[in-house]
């Protein structure tokens, strides 16, 4: 359960779907003055080197972030490209910022972050990537961290979920998770991520989570070539419970860049 390290798929294409409407959704909440809470469950090391020998070894970067960018995918006023722009003046060029640390740039001081993860060597990463002040990291379990947090204070905000599916029995656990989790915080912007596979080992998990009564629900899916042969990953979704207006108009518009792949 912990052999997961994101190293090696950081900057690739689901990333780009994830990141750009986690980055959409956190730019448009901080619109107003309100401060805000954002809890993560699987943080992983929040900084990622797409130089590194891991990103490198399997080219996933290569065929994501770096192919979108070239494609001019985000304008400079995208919340995406200025949260990349945040960490490369901090750590380089060759840095990308996972998750966490896109909540860290776009976040302001009044706003809290509450970031989760059970790796010993990603949460060690993590506590050094991740500013002080207003962001704590746990070496904890991430979904009893939101239990134990919700509903946080400040009551606005956001929860990811983004597991990395090493165990199958993740995909039957998560809609009570998450109906349990969204009665504690009914106001909450709750997103999880999760993999489109070629035995579409997802699909009854996401049938479960549309067949539940959640308020201003979006899902949304795109589809990819496999990273190489015998990859079973060909695409990438998120479903939003109480998705904030406007996001459906971001979806639309990275669907239709994903088809020009």
């Amino acid at each position: 359960m912990l052999s997961y390290q994101h190293i090696y798929h950081a900057g690739n294409l689901a990333d780009v779907q994830k990141h750009a409407l986690l980055a959409w959704t956190l730019s448009y909440l901080t619109q107003k003055d309100k401060p805000l809470t954002y809890v993560e469950t699987h943080s992983g090391r929040g900084l990622y080197k797409l130089d590194s020998d891991e990103a490198r070894k399997t080219g996933e970067a290569a065929a994501g972030i770096e192919r979108v960018q070239r494609g001019a995918w985000f304008g400079d006023d995208h919340p995406l490209a200025q949260a990349i722009g945040m960490t490369r003046t901090r750590f380089g060029e060759a840095s990308y910022p996972g998750s966490p640390l896109i909540a860290a740039s776009l976040l302001r001081s009044q706003d809290s972050l509450h970031l989760a993860e059970l790796h010993p060597q990603e949460y060690a990463a993590l506590s050094l990537a991740v500013p002080g002040g207003n962001a704590r990291v746990y070496k904890q379990d991430g979904y009893e961290l939101a239990q134990s947090l919700l509903p946080p204070t400040p009551r606005r905000g956001m929860l990811l979920i983004d597991p990395s599916y090493e165990v199958k029995a993740e995909y039957d656990r998560l809609p009570g998770i998450i109906a349990k989790l969204h009665r504690k915080w009914n106001v909450g912007v709750i997103a999880l991520w999760y993999p489109i596979l070629k035995d579409a080992r997802q699909k009854p998990m996401v049938d479960a989570l549309t067949s539940q009564d959640f308020p201003k629900v979006l899902k949304h899916e795109v589809t990819f070539p496999a990273a190489r042969k015998g990859h079973g990953m060909v695409g990438s979704g998120m479903f939003v419970i109480n998705a904030p207006f406007g996001l459906d108009r971001e979806t639309r518009r990275l669907s239709v860049l994903f088809k020009q792949l």
